[in-house]
């Protein structure tokens, strides 16, 4: 079962950059009720309807949410996170592997408001090297080695550093040089140092959500039929390395834990060749590419 179905082709510029769209209208609707609910107070049915911060908080006063990576951070650290921790952590993890895992970073993230804006000057400013290489998968290193750092030092350690929690934290509570240091930092290195330097290579809570993401259910499902092997959504992608064509054929969806289910892809593919679908309902292509349908390689 495909969600979407209208082609691309055809459709408006609106249209086919709904996502995109959605995923902004997300990430201000969620940073609007915490502001909402810490400086103005809002409430309904007499409870404060999002109090917190990224760590953990509370919706309608009754239900716990919780940042994963955040309780194992305090469990490394030797301490027994609270019930409602643990519970609103199980429930975020299960929302996420429902959709998507690394879905967080593209839909949820404050900070990828920022490295999306520093990625679109890139582009127009046509900055194409980088003074910086770092392998996509150092960031898988320093997740562990923020756990270790718990470990050793007895507190969740990156929540101490987080960038995206600077941010989160005084957008909510009030702007301050805490904030202008985690957007301009990650700005700067986004922009000159290197594409998607943060997100796509050092981030700790990504790696951690691009590990649940291996087991995502909503996923870019990839009709090999349709696909004349343009490489346009490899060229979009914030993580070109997921989208490999061959495995995405031979798998009839694009299965990286790494994919932010972002909808790039299928805002640019001119023969709606990717939708977002259930992963259960996937159609796998095992001679897509030996066959000689549309040979326009990139």
């Amino acid at each position: 079962m495909s969600i979407d179905k209208k082609p691309a082709a055809s459709a408006s510029r609106g249209y086919r950059w709904r996502y995109t769209i959605a995923r902004r209208l997300v990430q201000l609707a969620i940073l609007g009720l915490f502001i909402g609910t810490a400086r103005l107070g809002w409430t309904l049915f007499g409870q404060p309807l999002l109090s917190g911060d990224f760590t953990s908080s509370l919706l309608l006063g009754l239900v716990p949410l919780s940042d994963p990576f955040a309780v194992l951070q305090k469990l490394c650290a030797g301490h027994t996170p609270e019930l409602t921790m643990i519970t609103g952590s199980l429930i975020v993890l299960a929302a996420w592997i429902v959709l998507g895992g690394r879905s967080f970073c593209a839909w949820m993230c404050p900070m990828n408001l920022v490295t999306d804006l520093a990625d679109l000057l890139r582009t127009s400013l046509g900055i194409k090297s980088d003074m910086l290489r770092i392998h996509q998968n150092a960031r898988y290193a320093v997740a562990v080695g923020a756990l270790a750092a718990s470990a050793v030092s007895g507190v969740a350690a990156f929540e101490w550093v987080s960038p995206q929690a600077f941010l989160w934290r005084e957008l909510v509570w009030g702007l301050g040089w805490g904030c202008a240091s985690a957007v301009l930092g990650v700005f700067a290195l986004d922009l000159l140092g290197m594409r998607r330097g943060w997100c796509g290579h050092l981030c700790p809570l990504g790696a951690f959500w691009s590990t649940v993401g291996r087991v995502g259910i909503i996923r870019p499902m990839f009709d090999a039929s349709k696909c004349d092997k343009c490489a346009k959504c490899i060229r979009i992608c914030p993580e070109p390395h997921v989208m490999g064509l061959k495995d995405a054929a031979e798998n009839g969806f694009v299965k990286s834990g790494a994919c932010l289910n972002c909808g790039r892809c299928i805002a640019v593919c001119p023969q709606d060749a990717i939708q977002f679908g259930l992963r259960f309902n996937a159609k796998p292509n095992q001679t897509f590419m030996n066959s000689n349908q549309g040979e326009r390689n990139a």
